[in-house]
């Protein structure tokens, strides 16, 4: 008997890589999404990657009545991966409320339903903007927390004290706390990527997009940082070496493998990349030349920031693979095959 995963925001950009390495591990998955930010034609290109269909349910995480009606007809869920949240840093400035009620609510009802249909771990996806502008690099788990410095990146921090809290309380959960860096790249195949609604917030559609010729110009925000070219330096993580990290973290909390009841690891290549860098290593494993432009600072912007990925390394024998060429290799052959399906 296959092992029941839930996977909310199963049809977004990491979810969908993800419930591909969960049905390639053997387990069954029922996706459930919003489609807010993403398409149900998603499900049809994670069955021709991994050859088995997910059951999918159009659903939003802020139904509490439709979560409990779900977990009913689908018994036997033995964990979650909770992906669905709203995550543009710069729309959750300008819609603060917005960002509190999606994020917070949908990971509450979520909590609030599994002990009463015995459901008891949970992954959750969180981020490296908790740590905010770190003082010691690279970043530990046990860097401190600094205050948020947008309402997404808030949100992912009260959402960790949501599950710390609730599982203090003696709730029957067990949790991991995964911290991503920089998801980037596409599947291998090139039927699943990143696919953003209108003009990209983040630095890799962008850059594909202006090098097919949808946007004309690529602005590099800020040149003048503290760093070897003046431009910010990230963690750039492959998005299937992301998604194999929540399938260990499930294998992890169903096996009793688990050293504490929330555990907490980075999820990242241990390597900090300039903006620069990451627009050579595309132009070189490409071939192809990018129109950019060097322009000011953007509010709210982390001057660098990159893993210590060792604790996960260690203790989930998980290790980032994939080669940055490579993975921005894959988002290209990504954006040509949208070109091709005249999605783009």
């Amino acid at each position: 008997m296959k092992k029941r995963i839930l996977v909310t925001g199963g049809t977004g950009y990491i979810g969908s890589h993800t419930v591909v390495e969960l049905q390639n591990s053997g387990y069954e998955v029922i996706i459930i999404d919003n489609l807010s930010n993403s398409s149900a034609d998603v499900v049809d290109n994670i069955e021709k990657v991994s050859g088995i269909r997910p059951v999918f349910e159009e659903l939003d995480c802020l139904d509490f009545a439709g979560l409990d009606a779900l977990f009913t007809k689908y018994k036997g869920i033995e964990a979650i991966i909770h992906f669905a949240a709203s995550k543009a840093v710069g729309e959750s400035v300008q819609k603060p409320l917005l960002y509190y009620r999606n994020n917070l609510v949908s990971l509450i009802n979520l909590l609030e339903l599994m002990p009463k249909h015995g459901v008891n771990g949970i992954v959750f996806s969180s981020s490296c903007t908790v740590y905010g502008e770190p003082d010691q690099l690279p970043v530990t788990e046990q860097a401190p927390i600094k205050p948020a410095t947008s309402p997404y990146g808030n949100t992912k921090q009260i959402n960790e004290e949501i599950v710390k809290d609730t599982v203090t309380s003696g709730s029957p959960i067990n949790a991991i706390l995964l911290r991503y860096f920089n998801p980037i790249g596409a599947h291998p195949t090139a039927l699943l990527g990143e696919l953003p609604n209108g003009v990209p917030q983040n630095l890799v559609p962008y850059i594909t997009q202006t090098a097919i010729g949808i946007r004309e110009q690529l602005s590099v925000f800020g040149h003048d940082y503290n760093t070897p070219d003046g431009t910010c330096i990230r963690d750039f993580i492959n998005v299937v070496d992301l998604a194999k990290a929540h399938v260990i973290a499930i294998d992890r909390i169903l096996n009793g493998k688990q050293k504490a009841k929330v555990e907490t690891f980075n999820i990242g290549t241990g390597i900090g990349l300039s903006v620069l860098d990451l627009i050579n290593a595309f132009e070189k494993s490409t071939g192809v030349k990018l129109n950019y432009k060097l322009t000011d600072r953007r509010v709210g912007d982390i001057e660098k920031v990159w893993a210590n990925p060792e604790h996960a390394n260690n203790e989930l024998g998980w290790k980032a693979e994939t080669s940055t060429e490579d993975t921005l290799l894959s988002a290209w052959k990504w954006q040509l095959k949208l070109r091709e399906r005249g999605i783009q």
